[in-house]
């Protein structure tokens, strides 16, 4: 939308909304294990290139396998401990707290599990588009998965 002298836009009504954080959306794709609920997406906030929501995870709880086709996933951990399972047989897996950021790849197959067994995992989940791609997988994991942790590629620590 260009802005226009003879068309001024109406910023009131086209412009910052807040979604109260008891006012989002659980009517939205769901994974066995996980809670997810909608704050911003086309229907709520007439978003076109980004979803946004909640994700929480019961202690000692976890997913099923799954993934989001060729959507890009931010997941922010607010509170509690996260444990990512990820490959054809959910082998490889790294941990995320307080704090920390998750990227998700397209077509990656995964697995969030909450690593506490009496404290909730609270995330906040940002994805590349507005449609709610979520494939659910009927994987067989392997018994203990390879731990992979993250090199930076610009910051390469020393070794």
């Amino acid at each position: 939308m260009s802005h226009d002298h003879d068309h001024p836009i109406d910023w009131k009504h086209n412009g910052i909304q807040v979604i109260p954080g008891d006012q989002l959306d659980p009517n939205t794709a769901q994974t066995p294990g996980m809670a997810r609920a909608a704050a911003i997406n086309f229907a709520r906030a007439g978003a076109k290139k980004l979803w946004a929501g909640t994700v929480k995870i019961h202690p000692n709880a976890k997913t099923g396998a799954h993934h989001h086709g060729e959507l890009e996933s931010v997941i922010y951990v607010v509170s509690g401990r996260a444990r990512m399972r990820w490959g054809e047989n959910l082998e490889f897996v790294a941990e995320a707290g307080p704090g920390d950021f998750i990227f998700v790849p397209p077509f990656v197959p995964h697995q969030e599990i909450n690593a506490s067994t009496d404290e909730p995992l609270d995330c906040v989940l940002v994805r590349s588009d507005n449609e709610n791609v979520v494939v659910n997988l009927d994987i067989e994991p392997v018994e203990k998965p390879e731990n992979v942790k993250w090199v930076d590629p610009i910051h390469r620590h020393e070794a």
